[in-house]
């Protein structure tokens, strides 16, 4: 994979910001258009959260073409700024690795503000965000059909099957499935939850689901009998699960699956994260991998199943820094900045760019509800110094500056 270089990087983050002249906008332009290998590098490097129907993927397309159409925009750079200013309340959220990735998905928003965006790794295609009828910021489902439905915030959402009957009903901010329509197969939703939101879901066989900020669930309709019941979670999900001996409940990631006959556990499975593990409340649960073939752990109440050079291991922790989230709490306990940056960014719906490194390796214990990003920040300034800005949803933290 190329690396980019650095003055290239100082120049995205100036192009992003609005504030590029005539010439910096020559030398970037000049370095995607030197080699295909920068091209590949400007697109790999950037993960878009698929939240919206927007994002489609694309059999067969012509990823040269596509290209030149994106690289063609390059010559409108102020144009295209006036476009984003009319944007700034619309979100788009992306998968981050690191700050600099940051940096590559403010710029390919500008870009795909105006045409489509094509990157390699799997042909996906982006439409204008001006054509999104649906806000960034609302909990969606997609239904079996692959339709759109936004969940509204007056509590008055009603689920449809293909027939017209009501399969699920909103109560307040809970969405609540019937068993009562007869299945003879699987049909699918999947709900999905913004930064800034936590909602609540009451499967057919009544199973609670607690659903976590930047979080997607996938889920049947109504479980068949003689089926497993199984759901598919990306992000993080506390599940209180309807004992069903004959039907076990499997939680699927990307990573790990975790069967329960019905219990109370934790389950985070963020693919940005790149972690897994499975936090157990009350019951019994078993964890297997998905990395190493017939690798399962059995977990006892107070036990987390995570994973370590790639084989489960399980420890004893204090289960509620794990699910102090359920009730709107932010717990850190011997936490790493690192770590806690990405909670963070969920919570407050909000991007945070660390300039200062030295940072990430404070460790905190802490407890915040009712806090502000800002209170957060100020908090854990007793721990270290540092200076932060907070713009746009924007917060950037610089190492302070020394006294003169």
């Amino acid at each position: 994979m190329n690396t980019i270089p650095q003055n290239i990087l100082e120049i995205l983050s100036v192009y992003i910001s609005k504030e590029i002249n005539e010439n910096e906008f020559s030398v970037l332009k000049d370095w995607i258009n030197e080699s295909p290998e920068n091209k590949k590098a400007f697109s790999d490097y950037i993960l878009f959260y698929k939240k919206t129907k927007q994002i489609l993927f694309a059999g067969n397309i012509d990823k040269d073409k596509a290209w030149q159409k994106v690289v063609s925009q390059l010559d409108t750079p102020l144009k295209v700024q006036e476009d984003v200013l009319a944007l700034n309340e619309t979100k788009i959220r992306f998968l981050k690795i690191g700050s600099v990735f940051l940096k590559y998905a403010a710029v390919i928003l500008i870009l795909v503000s105006v045409g489509y965006f094509y990157f390699d790794k799997e042909a996906i295609s982006l439409k204008p965000v001006l054509e999104n009828p649906i806000s960034q910021e609302g909990i969606t489902l997609q239904l079996a059909n692959g339709d759109i439905q936004v969940i509204k915030e007056d509590g008055s959402t009603q689920v449809l099957d293909a027939n017209g009957t009501v399969v699920g009903t909103q109560k307040g901010n809970q969405l609540v499935y019937s068993n009562a329509a007869a299945k003879d197969t699987l049909v699918y939703n999947t709900i999905k939850i913004p930064y800034g939101k936590r909602f609540e879901l009451q499967l057919s066989d009544g199973t609670n689901v607690h659903l976590n900020a930047g979080t997607s669930l996938k889920y049947p309709v109504r479980f068949i009998k003689g089926l497993n019941r199984q759901v598919f979670l990306n992000g993080e999900a506390y599940f209180d699960v309807t004992k069903d001996p004959k039907h076990p409940f499997i939680v699927g990631s990307n990573d790990m699956n975790v069967k329960v006959l019905g219990t109370k556990f934790n389950m985070t499975s963020y693919q940005e994260d790149a972690k897994t593990y499975t936090v157990l409340v009350e019951g019994s649960v078993a964890a297997s991998s998905k990395v190493v073939a017939n690798e399962e752990v059995l977990l006892k109440p107070g036990n987390r199943a995570f994973f370590e050079n790639k084989h489960l291991k399980t420890e004893a922790v204090d289960v509620r820094k794990y699910i102090a989230w359920v009730s709107g709490e932010l717990m850190f306990i011997d936490d790493s900045f690192g770590v806690i940056t990405n909670k963070l960014e969920r919570k407050y719906n909000v991007d945070i760019v660390n300039n200062y490194e030295e940072l990430n390796d404070i460790m905190i214990t802490a407890t915040f509800k009712e806090e502000n990003i800002d209170q957060v920040l100020k908090t854990f300034q007793t721990y270290k110094a540092f200076n932060y800005t907070i713009n746009n949803r924007v917060v950037t933290i610089n190492r302070p500056q020394k006294m003169k």
